[in-house]
């Protein structure tokens, strides 16, 4: 039976897919963290969605914060990689995912509150992790070179989430909360 467990964490560090060790604290290991919290927040709305098409989408999506984490770790080890970097098609069909989503709803004319269903709930906390995600990425780009295309992707995320949270409400029958203020 193998260990889950190594012990060489014990000491503030942790290590990337290669041999690279950093402490728990850096840059790097903010962002693969929270590319990791984003990816686990996403199971979490898939177990409260039914929606075929939504679970679809945020199972790619979570693929392609795999291909994120392994890019993030690389680039540390004499750059991107390219099998572990997203393409302009990953940001094509993450668009095309949106403008289908975004199709199917009535225009937005105010904010809107998160929450909803369980799923959409999910959803929208999805979209805040996803900002985080990103700011992270952004803020470890100052050490070491990260594609535009991974940046472009996360930065469509948020976006992503919001419509599919509104589109689950929406066919749930659930309407949205607005904010009251003024």
């Amino acid at each position: 039976m193998s260990k889950f467990y190594t012990g060489r964490g014990d000491d503030g560090s942790t290590g990337t897919m290669g041999s690279a060790r950093m402490n728990k604290d850096s840059k790097l290991a903010c962002a693969l963290g929270d590319v990791d919290e984003l990816n686990s927040v996403i199971g979490v709305a898939l177990a409260n969605l039914t929606d075929e098409h939504v679970s679809r989408g945020l199972k790619v999506i979570q693929d392609k914060l795999f291909k994120i984490g392994a890019e993030l770790s690389s680039s540390v080890e004499g750059g991107i990689k390219p099998e572990f970097s997203l393409s302009k098609e990953d940001i094509r069909e993450l668009e095309s995912s949106i403008d289908s989503i975004s199709a199917k709803l009535p225009p937005l004319k105010k904010f809107v509150l998160p929450g909803g269903t369980a799923g959409a709930s999910n959803l929208h906390l999805a979209r805040s992790v996803a900002r985080r995600a990103e700011r992270s990425v952004i803020a470890f780009s100052s050490e070491a070179k990260i594609s535009e295309s991974m940046k472009a992707y996360l930065n469509r995320l948020s976006s992503y989430f919001f419509v599919a949270a509104l589109y689950v409400n929406k066919e749930q029958g659930v309407e949205e909360d607005n904010p009251t203020y003024g």
